[in-house]
C-alpha cells in the first residue's frame, strides 16, 4: 500500500500468527532482493480498541506510530473486511488513533495532541522552546522538535529541493541530544497555509512522504507563528492537509491511502 508515496507491506495478524526477525524484516524490505517498504504495519488484536497497530522500520526496528500507515491502516481493515466501520479506533504504542474512511476515498486521522515538553519528545534541552539551536556537521542549525508519537526535527529551508536532506538529515537523525533518534524534517514555507516538505525518517532514510513528519512541520510552523491552520503539506508523492487549533487540540490529518498489489511470499 501507499499513502501519498509512502509505501508499506500491510500484514493480516489476526487470522495468521505473525513471528518476523529483524533480520527477515530486513530481508522483505530490500527493494532488490525482497518486497521493498519504507515501513511494514501489522494489524492485530486489541482489548482496548478495535484493532491494535504495529509498524516495523525498513532497518526491523519497531516504532510507536506512523501518520501515512494509519490511513493505509484503516483502508487495509475495510477492504479486508475485517471490520464494516469506516471510522475506527486504534491502539498504538502511543496511544489510541482513530483513522476514518471518508466517502471521497480519503481518510481523516485524529492524530492527537502534539507533545512540545523535551522529555516527551524526547530531546534534550534546558527548558520547552519554539525552537533549539543544534550544533551538526561543523555548523549551528534552528529547530524545532515536537514528538507526534514519534520524535521529529523540523528546520525551515529556503529551498526544499535543494536543501541537504539526506547528507544532513543522516546525521540529525543519529544525534546525541535526541536519545531515540529523530526524524528530520526540511520544511519550505510557499505561504502562511502551504508548505513544501521532505522528511529523512529514522531507521528508513528519506521517504516520499511522512504523516507525521508533515503534523510535526504544521505545529512548528504554527508555533513560530509563520502557518495557520489549515495547512496543505506537498510531499515528493502527494499532498497532505493538516488541521491544528493549537495547545492540547488533536491534530487533524487527511490524505490518500491506495491498495497497489496483494500477493504471498515464502519466509
Amino acid at each position: 500500500m501507499q499513502g501519498a508515496g509512502n509505501d508499506f507491506i500491510v500484514i493480516n495478524g489476526i487470522d495468521q500468527p505473525f513471528h518476523l526477525t529483524t533480520e527477515q524484516i530486513q530481508a522483505l524490505a530490500h527493494r532488490q532482493f525482497g518486497i521493498g517498504f519504507d515501513q511494514l504495519l501489522l494489524v492485530e488484536t486489541s482489548k482496548v480498541a478495535d484493532f491494535k497497530y504495529r509498524i516495523f522500520n525498513a532497518d526491523g526496528t519497531e516504532v510507536a506510530q506512523c501518520g501515512n500507515g494509519a490511513r493505509c491502516f484503516v483502508r487495509f481493515v475495510v477492504d479486508q473486511k475485517l471490520s464494516n466501520k469506516h471510522e475506527i479506533s486504534v491502539e498504538t504504542a502511543s496511544g489510541i488513533i482513530t483513522p476514518k474512511l471518508e466517502n471521497n476515498g480519503l481518510v481523516t486521522v485524529n492524530m492527537g495532541a502534539p507533545r512540545l515538553s523535551p522529555s516527551e519528545v524526547p530531546f534534550i534541552a534546558d527548558a520547552v522552546a519554539n525552537s533549539y539551536v543544534l550544533e551538526v556537521a561543523n555548523q549551528h542549525i534552528t529547530i524545532s522538535a515536537v514528538s507526534m508519537g514519534n520524535p521529529h526535527a523540523v528546520q525551515i529551508v529556503e529551498d526544499v529541493e535543494t536543501a541537504p536532506v539526506v547528507a544532513l538529515g543522516s546525521q540529525i537523525e543519529v544525534h546525541t541530544r535526541f536519545p531515540e533518534r529523530v526524524n528530520a524534517g526540511f520544511m519550505q514555507i510557499m505561504d502562511e497555509h502551504h508548505i513544501k516538505l521532505r522528511v529523512f525518517e529514522r531507521g528508513s532514510g528519506e521517504t516520499l512522504a511522512c504523516g507525521t513528519g508533515a503534523c510535526a512541520a504544521v505545529v512548528a510552523g504554527i508555533q513560530l507563528g509563520r502557518l495557520q491552520s489549515p495547512v496543505k503539506v506537498s510531499a515528493r508523492g502527494g499532498e497532505l492537509h493538516i488541521a491544528w487549533l493549537g495547545g492540547n487540540s488533536p491534530v487533524m490529518m487527511t490524505g490518500p491511502a491506495v491498495a497497489v498489489f496483494t500477493g504471498n511470499i515464502e519466509i
